[in-house]
């Protein structure tokens, strides 16, 4: 499957535009991330400039290269070898099953076949509704769903997601991918285990609307991870780089990763942890090694890989910067073939929203 990326730094929209795409000659689909304060003005121009190539994006903080940075315009333009149709699923904090329909019609639009087709998003929130309500339409037709909660959003600004021009907040932008001419694998990546041996926990009191994990086996979640720890209550959130929260469902582990101490020691998070789930308190592992291994994986799997998509959590983000890491990691990914990647503050992957992982999409 053949992609052109693009990048521009300028600060001007339409020369971005036209810096970015200047080869890209005839695209069927453009996915870009953009800076904020220009983002309604990429999208604009890029529907106005190519009007027969439907387009998705969002801003943030992107990966090219070996590179990153939130001041730079990316644009990944798709040619004819493949399907694509793209859509948009509106009030994610209300109803998004209302646009059910749309999806279905670009399912249908793209004719998926298992293995070579796949759906990108980018959301604004409200994510485990989201993967919810989606695979009531992905899950049946074998699709899998890769994608990333906008981050990097300034203070007291609104997140957006654009598709075909148009701006929308409380929303998904979504595309339907198929390659004609080889198969599209996804991978994700947990450099946390759960250690042999530590000890699981039982939620016995969450809040599921402000994802608020209130006890673990009738005590204070903040003390009952401190004490595992040996740490205080004040040093518990800055430890999550470090030993986040995973979610024990049989042979698999979802992070949730805490960032605030709410009331009576809960600990607020960004995934959803439910009543009477299985807790375990994560530990970071060899992060180098685990990397190697994922890349030996893809290069085992794939024939030739023309273009390899990513989103990285922004925790995973901080401690790579942290320990010195990244650009490493951006080398690493680099080594498997032309890589894009993008920082969420979150991970969508298959049927599961996840935190501190990265997961990616492999095009033969």
């Amino acid at each position: 499957m053949h992609v052109t990326v693009g990048k521009s730094t300028n600060s001007d929209a339409r020369n971005a535009v036209a810096e970015a795409l200047r080869t890209a000659g005839k695209p069927k689909l453009i996915i870009f991330i953009s800076p904020y304060n220009i983002l309604k003005d990429v999208a604009k121009i890029i529907k106005e400039n190519y009007p027969e190539a439907i387009s998705i994006g969002t801003s943030g903080t992107s990966y090219y290269e070996t590179v990153a940075s939130d001041k730079c315009l990316i644009t990944m333009a798709f040619g004819d070898d493949g399907v694509y149709a793209a859509g948009i699923m509106r009030n994610l904090s209300s109803c998004p099953v209302a646009d059910i329909g749309l999806m279905q019609d670009a399912i249908k639009k793209v004719g998926p076949e298992e293995g070579k087709t796949i759906c990108m998003e980018y959301c604004t929130g409200h994510e485990e509704r989201l993967v919810t309500t989606m695979n009531v339409e992905l899950q049946s037709k074998k699709i899998p769903l890769i994608g990333g909660t906008v981050f990097g959003v300034p203070t007291g600004q609104t997140a957006y997601v654009a598709c075909n021009g148009e701006l929308f907040e409380d929303a998904c932008c979504y595309v339907i991918i198929k390659n004609k001419t080889g198969h599209i694998r996804t991978y994700s990546e947990n450099i946390y285990e759960v250690v042999p041996g530590s000890p699981k926990h039982i939620a016995t009191k969450v809040n599921l609307e402000n994802k608020e994990l209130i006890t673990l086996d009738g005590k204070p979640a903040a003390d009952v991870y401190a004490d595992e720890l040996g740490i205080s209550r004040g040093q518990v959130v800055d430890n999550v780089l470090q030993c986040p929260l995973g979610r024990i469902v049989g042979d698999e582990v979802f992070i949730s990763s805490m960032y605030d101490i709410g009331k009576n020691g809960s600990l607020i998070n960004y995934k959803r942890i439910n009543e009477n789930d299985t807790i375990s308190i994560l530990r970071l592992m060899d992060y180098n090694d685990v990397n190697a291994r994922t890349r030996e994986k893809i290069k085992g799997e794939n024939g030739t890989i023309n273009f390899v998509y990513s989103v990285n959590c922004i925790y995973r983000h901080l401690l790579f910067e942290n320990e010195a890491y990244l650009g490493t990691f951006l080398s690493n990914m680099k080594s498997l073939g032309l890589h894009v990647g993008i920082v969420g503050g979150g991970e969508q992957y298959k049927r599961q929203h996840v935190n501190q992982t990265m997961v990616c999409a492999v095009f033969e």
